[in-house]
């Protein structure tokens, strides 16, 4: 069963390090008070939510002993992975100017 869920470990450490990371941006557009910044704001928030989901499953994939726990982790690695398109859009639109 150890084999099974190897990978949850490493999404749970990546997954909250990358949501504290998503808290520092809402806060620091907060309270620098950057009006124009809506798009960031939303894809930010929907990457806080997507990582903050990836955390919760491979909490719990690490917890199960059931047979449940190869169904979290492989969820928890799809939502992982979602997180970080999101941020790599955001990243992406700031770093070409698309956002003004």
């Amino acid at each position: 069963m150890a084999d099974n869920n190897n990978k949850a470990p490493h999404i749970l450490n990546t997954s909250a390090n990358l949501l504290g990371i998503c808290f520092l941006v809402l806060t620091s557009l907060k309270v620098l008070k950057l009006s124009e910044t809506t798009f960031i704001d939303e894809c930010t928030s929907v990457a806080t939510i997507l990582f903050m989901s990836s955390s919760i499953l491979s909490f719990l994939s690490i917890r199960s002993t059931s047979g449940k726990s190869i169904r979290y982790e492989n969820i928890a690695d799809l939502v992982f992975l979602a997180g970080l398109i999101c941020l790599f859009i955001t990243i992406m639109m700031v770093t070409f100017n698309f956002i003004k």
